[in-house]
């Protein structure tokens, strides 16, 4: 049969001459058959095994009639709430409700519901009795344990508990997919497929689990941050393939087992699953609405590797595609970049060559794949690690490789680059292509701050890494007789983060001449080692207290630091730095961030001011 889109309606069954799907995947995003979509990657996966899959896209939640328009699967519903937690995709990190929604036509909002997931399950339940469910993809992933929910400031249960599904596949999944479908096909009932890594399932009694780390309970955590933290300590350091253990928590005398993570795909493997028969598009049934907006970044880019050591402590990457990089092959890069260059609307440029980090191509060193990332240190924070393996030998030749294509002109890296990998690189020649063919003026790097006192919380690199890179960028562009230049990513209100360490970050800036147009408040997101310290107030793998900044007015003042030549941010720059006792920061001198106002405030005022921040 011709290559097409899998089938979204009875018509497209039929046309296959099918009678009954195998399995039917509901999804919270529009349905678009490329690679960089969870929901693409699993139905071609199962597809290549000989299963018939439908998909069901955005389905109308206020009853049962989407869930039923491609009858009963024969084996199960895969859900998942698509490529983002479906409350990040609703709402700003202030909670209020964003005005696109990329994953959708036309980047209309509304069409999925909050808690995405949940609901798709609890209507499945009314139409369909008897029927199995396996959830997966990042909601469910970074949701599997009781967590902290930002949106409703509370504890939440696992999200397994929640939506009533029989089973969860948490990570990329493409294994775990294929032994449950096998399972599944033998008879065995999705809540009793309690034997493949990389899922989590619900044990009745805790005699039913063997050799499994109990961490505390559901009540526990609700009832008491130490011990939340506790949780969050063991679930993060036994998140590894090798050496990680299983893990189970009591929810209201159940139990949520979560087996240890899947070993990474091999990159044979990896490769085929890149290869599938994907469309590289949105259906054509979007086509009138605009199309799904989502596709644009990746439709001319080339996902190279996935996973990272890096261990950002507010991203959730090591929660979902771990620790341990995984690459593609050089062949599979190009074949693909060959196949890019045929698509209706290529101009000439790939728009990105990468993954969580660009220049990550394999693991961090031997030891990994041998015994496991390192349970009680990480790969670049505060320091590279001795055993770190330094090498861009390989995706500098698949870059040089990708530039001799026909009809290629350009080829970006768009994806985030470890600059700190970059520094212990005692050779400069990555760099230098880098800069020299890889880069169209800017440079985007994510310092995210420059205090070391909220560094360290972050997971980025300390000491003065960035300042050095930057000279490097800057000699090396001298060099080249380019004028390029970098935008830091920098982020506000981090745990650890007071008016005093915004401060240092605003006077960086003004002495690096730079004002940046957006600054990231942290955003507390399921599943990060940030998110447990704003809820703890503990840093959950020393059990050490940290500050965190939750009041609204100080949180908006620590990101209008960042922007302190903005007019409109004046008075909060100006109650920030009286509130500090930073005074000297308004004059007119050069190393001043605002000019005098006449203070409206009484001498008690003043003095009431000094005293809190004294008290800070």
């Amino acid at each position: 049969m011709e290559k097409d889109f899998l089938p979204i309606s009875q018509e497209d069954i039929k046309k296959r001459g099918w009678e009954q799907l195998d399995f039917i995947i509901v999804t919270a995003d529009a349905y678009v058959d490329h690679h960089s979509f969870g929901t693409a990657i699993i139905s071609r996966v199962l597809e290549s095994k000989g299963y018939k899959v439908g998909i069901i896209a955005q389905p109308g939640w206020k009853d049962t009639t989407d869930f039923m328009k491609l009858g009963r699967p024969r084996l199960a519903f895969l859900v998942n709430g698509g490529n983002m937690d479906s409350m990040v995709n609703h709402y700003t990190v202030s909670k209020k409700p964003r005005e696109k929604d990329f994953y959708s036509l036309g980047g209309k909002i509304g069409l999925r519901p909050d808690r995405a997931t949940i609901v798709y399950c609890n209507r499945i339940r009314e139409a369909y009795k008897n029927i199995d469910i396996v959830i997966g993809g990042i909601e469910a992933s970074l949701r599997r344990f009781a967590h902290y929910d930002y949106w409703s400031d509370r504890v939440r249960k696992s999200i397994l508990i929640d939506s009533g599904a029989d089973l969860l596949v948490y990570g990329m999944s493409e294994k775990q997919i294929v032994e449950i479908a096998a399972a599944l096909n033998d008879g065995l009932a999705a809540k009793y497929i309690r034997y493949i890594d990389g899922t989590c399932y619900i044990a009745d009694h805790i005699e039913e689990v063997y050799d499994a780390i109990v961490i505390p309970s559901y009540k526990q955590v609700c009832e008491d941050k130490m011990k939340y933290a506790q949780a969050f300590k063991v679930q993060y350091e036994e998140q590894d393939p090798v050496r990680g253990r299983a893990i189970m928590q009591e929810h209201s005398g159940k139990y949520l087992v979560q087996n240890k993570p899947e070993m990474p795909l091999t990159r044979e493997a990896l490769d085929k699953v890149y290869a599938l028969p994907y469309m590289k598009n949105y259906h054509p049934i979007y086509e009138k609405d605009g199309g799904v907006p989502a596709i644009e970044e990746v439709k001319f880019s080339l996902v190279s590797a996935r996973g990272c050591f890096g261990s950002c402590s507010f991203c959730a990457l090591t929660f979902h595609q771990g620790r341990i990089v995984q690459s593609r092959s050089e062949a599979s890069i190009l074949k693909e970049a060959e196949e890019i260059t045929t698509l209706p609307g290529f101009k000439g440029y790939i728009h990105d060559v990468g993954g969580p980090t660009a220049n990550f191509r394999h693991p961090a060193c031997k030891k990994q794949l041998k015994y496991g990332a390192c349970k009680n240190k990480q790969c670049l924070s505060p320091k590279p690690c001795k055993d770190l393996e330094i090498d861009h030998h390989e995706y500098l030749g698949i870059l040089r490789k990708l530039r001799e294509i026909p009809k290629v002109k350009k080829v970006f890296v768009r994806s985030g680059l470890r600059y700190d990998y970059i520094m212990v690189d005692k050779n400069d020649i990555f760099l230098k292509e880098l800069l020299e063919h890889h880069v169209s003026g800017q440079l985007k790097v994510a310092p995210e701050h420059i205090a070391q006192e909220v560094l360290k919380y972050m997971g980025k690199p300390a000491g003065d890494t960035f300042n050095k890179f930057c000279d490097k960028f800057n000699n090396i562009n001298e060099n080249l007789g380019k004028k390029q230049y970098i935008i830091p990513y920098l982020m506000s209100s981090h745990p650890g983060s007071t008016i005093q360490s915004a401060i240092k970050l605003a006077e960086y800036l003004r002495d690096m001449h730079y004002q940046p147009e957006q600054v990231q408040d942290f955003y507390p997101t399921p599943g990060t080692l940030s998110t447990t310290m704003y809820y703890t107030g503990l840093d959950p793998l020393t059990m050490q207290s940290v500050y965190i900044p939750k009041n609204k007015s100080e949180k908006a003042m620590q990101r209008a630091l960042l922007q302190y030549r903005n007019p409109k941010k004046y008075d909060l720059i100006y109650e920030a730095l009286v509130l500090a006792g930073r005074e000297d920061l308004i004059g007119y001198g050069a190393k001043c961030l605002i000019k005098p106002k006449e203070y409206k405030g009484s001498d008690k005022n003043k003095s009431r001011i000094r005293n809190t921040s004294k008290q800070r």
